[in-house]
């Protein structure tokens, strides 16, 4: 089985690419520097950078979300590969083709760790019926955590 967990932080914007045909496809190519969970004693390094491609709607959410510093969870497998180089030399690729990819961290959060302060996050709206009776009040929530669903709402959820 070929199946990769990363958590992350961006090292930079990710580079978006479209395929050319009648069909474009995204190509979003980024690296993620994932923390070491050990460090050896002389050893500098304490992050590996692992190159990371998105196709399609993964690389078309890169290129709308996904900026330097954010951290992300990346799911998906490892795709090795070989090119012969202007040089005449055969160069060795690894890098993991992501499957899902998703936040790891709060909006807040991010905004203080990023280097630009332009992070996206895409919000929930709901399209219920709006009922007579105004809507509860929700309970405030820390800057950095979700918001919190008042206990006395009527409405269902809708989820089981």
């Amino acid at each position: 089985m070929n199946k990769v967990l990363l958590i992350g932080r961006l090292t930079r914007d990710p580079e978006v690419r479209y395929t050319q045909g009648q069909q474009a496809t995204s190509i979003a190519r980024y690296t993620l520097a994932v923390d070491r969970r050990y460090k050896k004693e002389g050893d500098q390094q304490t992050a590996d950078f692992i190159s990371c491609v998105a196709f399609g709607k993964l690389g078309e959410f890169a290129e709308k979300y996904l900026r330097k510093g954010i951290k992300i969870c990346v799911t998906g497998r490892i795709q090795t590969g070989s090119y012969t180089n202007r040089d005449g030399q055969k160069v060795y690729t690894t890098e993991v083709v992501v499957e899902e990819q998703e936040f790891v961290e709060s909006k807040a959060a991010a905004a203080g760790n990023a280097s630009t302060g332009d992070n996206a996050s895409a919000g929930n709206s709901s399209n219920a019926a709006s009922s007579s009776k105004p809507s509860p009040a929700p309970s405030p929530a820390p800057e950095d955590t979700f918001m919190n669903i008042p206990d006395d709402l009527d409405e269902e959820l809708p989820f089981n």
